[in-house]
């Protein structure tokens, strides 16, 4: 069995593709030369570019959701580095057919038709040294999980410093949404680094205490419910 570093993780965030939407790069220390790349939203080349910058490869691949913009690298990633991939189950459809999705947005968004493991939330996955747990976050889109490892989620487009995902997009629903802020505001310390999909990175205790948007959530708390 390979043992696991107990360091503190090490996070590039890079901002990628056309809308600026963040690619998490994630290592078990600043000497490691294995990271994991979480939602590559820009080319293999700008991904790989920044990893050999550090000193580092990809091996592995995390998406949280089946938005183009966070997964607009991922086929050419994958195929580049032949890393494992690792995908939520019940967007599937969306990752091997784009196209039949996003055609309508004028963006060509490559399919990913390698092999995967799909997660729904519960699992515990390791790669590049370090353990993540799968949390099962939807309603900013139906199958979006994040990724937890050492204090540092992964949250994708649920939760911004200051906002939190729209639910006006297929499959969106708002109640759906603040209950799995709810459930990752259960699961993790005040004191946990989110790191989103879009924007500057924040903690759970921030936003709980200033989001406009968990007012809800604030007065439920308050209030003992």
């Amino acid at each position: 069995m390979r043992r696991l570093r107990r360091v503190a993780l090490v996070v590039d965030t890079l901002e990628l593709g056309p809308i600026g939407t963040n690619c998490h790069l994630v290592r078990a220390g600043r000497d490691a030369t294995e990271a994991v790349v979480v939602d590559p939203s820009g080319s293999e080349a700008e991904i790989r570019f920044h990893l050999a910058s550090i000193g580092a490869h990809c091996t592995a691949i995390f998406v949280t959701h089946c938005h183009w913009d966070h997964f607009l690298g991922l086929a050419e990633l994958a195929a580049g580095t032949s890393a494992p991939v690792c995908l939520p189950r019940d967007e599937e459809p969306v990752f091997r057919s784009p196209g039949d999705f996003y055609d309508g947005f004028g963006i060509a968004v490559p399919a990913y038709d390698g092999e995967a493991t799909f997660v729904a939330g519960g699992e515990t996955i390791v790669a590049a040294g370090i353990s993540f747990t799968v949390t099962a976050v939807p309603g900013h889109s139906p199958g979006h999980v994040a990724y937890h490892a050492d204090g540092h989620l992964f949250s994708g487009d649920v939760l911004f410093a200051g906002g939190v995902g729209r639910v006006d997009l297929p499959g969106g629903d708002w109640q759906t949404l603040l209950g799995s802020i709810e459930t990752v505001l259960a699961a993790y310390p005040p004191e946990t680094v989110v790191h989103s999909g879009h924007g500057a990175d924040t903690t759970l205790g921030a936003e709980l205490t200033r989001n406009p948007f968990l007012a809800e959530l604030q007065n439920d708390r308050a209030s003992g419910d």
